[in-house]
């Protein structure tokens, strides 16, 4: 495998690339870059229903990308893993001068 990687740190990886793949889900994670929303905060930046949000919320909380922490009656969403910060922050960085 390329630079020691293990054949499962590879396939973890691809995963988890696919799943940032889609626009509106890079879209969430690169906003959420920028620290911890609720779902109606992220419904009201990307301008769209809060079923399509949460469908793409629970794909990337299911690819533990995101952590979710409930306060009363709002769920409020950040990015897990910080390399995934560090990531978007490079991507942001090369594409979005």
């Amino acid at each position: 495998m390329a630079n020691n990687w293990s054949e499962k740190e590879i396939e973890l990886t691809a995963h988890c690339f696919k799943a940032v793949a889609h626009p509106l889900r890079l879209a969430i994670v690169c906003l959420l870059a920028q620290g911890e929303r609720t779902v109606g905060d992220i419904c009201s930046e990307m301008g769209t229903t809060q079923p399509n949000i949460s469908q793409h919320l629970t794909q990337l909380h299911n690819q533990h990308l995101l952590k979710s922490r409930k306060d009363a009656n709002r769920v409020y969403y950040a990015i897990a893993d910080q390399r995934l910060s560090v990531i978007i922050g490079m991507l942001q960085e090369i594409y979005c001068n």
